[in-house]
């Protein structure tokens, strides 16, 4: 009995390699060579006409135009969210960021403090899990934004190293003006407000009470009620404390789990990550690896060195591309000295588009260029979601060509997994797809025949481009209230919001034909398309088919997972010493040519 049951064992271990063999000899027949080195360059708020590639003739942007020139380039290349936390989750997980519950049903879409205790679940599967258990080296290195701890400020249940990474140096939130003296602040103006508001409150509520005590209508003790007024002034302090000390307890750098400086300095700071990024590959050029360099560029606190600043003919937002173009260049160079670009697939895009409304205290624009697009980060119209896609693997990837079809950042997952060897989760949906058989050539259609395009946790417009046919359908269910009237963003609000006052909705829904009509101008009728109803029932019956398609999940942008948890908070040092220290070795930064 134990003879066979041991023979059927080997028999089963035989088949079992032969199986993965296969797939591996697949592999490398269909795309030309196994494991390929992977990396991926994201952007933040870059708009698709910042670039050269794109029609940019004023923006010096040669190295992510050399990527265009050697590979593909993605026309219709979509961020599966309009914000930066969702955006990111769906790409490094395949999977719409309402499936892993990092979509919001509040007004803030976003991770905006380090001891938040929301995230990217641990039961999340992300390419780079994936690839690690294929061998590969794998490190993020830039911006995470997908949370940090869960329960102590050393759990570290949603940070890098505990999907996947192996090695981590960056920033676990974001960047923003508040992390950059001078530069303003994303909070200050609310906060004050409801501050404000909160003050006079309770300044009416302390009169009334003493008044209706005075005049004897009820008796209230003045014991419980200088216990209530000594938690409030401790609450107000705490938050006074943390607004005030925000750019100490947010704005911090960290080497895997340790942070190394606290607050972070601006001084260099793309060239660090350049110069981290550029020794990880040097360090693992003998064995695949995986490589996601997260640019904080060009997302506000703008920043460029000193090499960079004032060249560019657009401010320190151009400057600030630049610099992100000559880093880019500088991963290439070191690809090429160490023979691996016909060996890695590299990839550029953007989280989402530019965020318009960006505009200084002085007036000068921060944001970027989101070429003939209407809209900008926050919404879906085109604007906001149409990023670049820049894919690059030489003697693989036909060289010049372009893809005018729907793609989305969600494909990276689904195409590296299978670069690598590794099997796709069959225990979820994965929403992105291999994006090889459209970059060789082998097909001529995305596999997308619907997109759809979430705000926050809200369907806000689906995307049908039908087989055999030319047409890109997109229906807007609502759209946001762009404030002044006649601009193109929510410059009152900074960002556009998804609820409420904010929106207006459209029944029927707004009908756009994306191939006659890609900025979204004309809206079609029922007049001036014979097929319009036709068209929305069936775009209708996919929204349904989609809604079927999901699972309730834990809200982790919930308010209870935004707000700031001070006993998750991380800090280098003591309290008493505002969470200062700088271990940040000095880096040897490769030369600069600003040129």
């Amino acid at each position: 009995m134990n003879e066979a049951a041991t023979s059927k064992r080997k028999k089963m271990g035989v088949l079992l390699f032969l199986t993965v063999f296969q797939c591996a000899i697949n592999i490398v027949s269909t795309y030309g060579v196994s494991n390929p080195n992977v990396v991926l360059l994201i952007a933040d708020d870059l708009g698709i006409g910042d670039l050269g590639c794109y029609g940019n003739r004023t923006l010096r942007t040669p190295n992510i135009d050399r990527l265009a020139k050697e590979g593909v380039t993605l026309t219709q290349h979509i961020a599966a969210s309009p914000l930066c936390t969702p955006s990111r989750a769906a790409f490094l997980t395949g999977r719409y960021p309402i499936r892993s519950g990092m979509a919001s049903f509040s007004r803030v879409g976003v991770f905006l403090f380090s001891a938040s205790s929301g995230g990217l679940p641990s039961e999340e599967i992300t390419f780079s899990k994936l690839l690690k258990q294929r061998g590969y080296a794998t490190a993020l290195i830039g911006k995470w934004h997908l949370g940090m701890n869960c329960e102590s400020n050393n759990d570290f249940c949603h940070h890098p190293l505990s999907h996947g990474f192996d090695y981590f140096y960056g920033l676990t939130v974001t960047n923003l003006r508040d992390c950059k003296p001078g530069q303003g602040s994303v909070f200050l103006k609310g906060v004050q407000r409801y501050l404000v508001i909160l003050i006079q409150i309770l300044g009416v509520t302390v009169v009334s009470v003493a008044v209706v005590h005075y005049i004897g209508f009820f008796k209230v003790p003045f014991q419980a009620l200088g216990f209530c007024l000594l938690i409030i002034s401790i609450s107000l302090a705490v938050l006074i404390f943390f607004f005030y000390h925000f750019r100490n307890l947010n704005c911090f750098l960290m080497r895997d789990h340790q942070i190394i400086q606290q607050p972070l300095s601006y001084e260099n700071l793309t060239q660090r990550l350049t110069t981290e990024a550029v020794r990880f590959i040097e360090r693992n050029h003998n064995a695949p690896f995986l490589l996601v360099l997260s640019y904080l560029q060009v997302h506000t606190a703008l920043y460029a060195s000193k090499m960079f600043r004032g060249k560019s003919r657009h401010g320190l937002y151009g400057d600030a591309v630049e610099e992100m173009d000559w880093s880019v260049g500088q991963l290439l160079d070191v690809l090429e000295n160490y023979n691996l670009s016909s060996r890695s697939l590299v990839y550029f895009s953007s989280d989402q588009g530019a965020h318009i409304e960006e505009i200084s205290s002085s007036g000068e624009v921060h944001g970027g260029c989101n070429g003939i697009y209407k809209g900008g980060k926050s919404t879906n119209w085109e604007g906001g979601i149409r990023v670049p896609g820049l894919l690059r693997w030489p003697g693989v990837i036909q060289a010049g060509s372009y893809i005018d079809d729907p793609t989305s950042n969600m494909d990276i997952f689904p195409t590296i997994v299978k670069l690598a060897g590794a099997q796709l989760p069959y225990d979820r949906i994965i929403d992105g797809h291999d994006l090889m058989p459209l970059l060789q050539g082998k097909v001529i259609q995305s596999k997308h025949e619907f997109l759809f395009h979430y705000c926050n946790a809200y369907l806000n417009a689906v995307r049908w481009h039908p087989r055999n046919s030319e047409s890109v359908w997109k229906v807007f269910f609502f759209t946001p209230n762009f404030t002044p009237e006649d601009s193109n963003g929510c410059y009152d609000s900074h960002v556009c919001f998804c609820y409420g006052s904010f929106i207006t909705h459209h029944d029927p829904p707004l009908l756009f034909d994306l191939s006659r009509d890609p900025e979204e101008k004309v809206p079609l009728t029922p007049e001036t398309e014979s097929r319009f109803y036709e068209i929305l029932s069936v775009m209708q019956q996919a929204v349904d088919n989609h809604t079927r398609s999901l699972q309730a999940v834990s809200d982790q942008l919930s308010w209870n997972n935004l707000v700031w948890k001070p006993w998750l908070q991380l800090c280098c040092s003591s309290f008493f010493q505002f969470c200062c220290c700088d271990y940040d070795s000095e880096n040897s930064l490769p030369e600069v040519h600003s040129g």
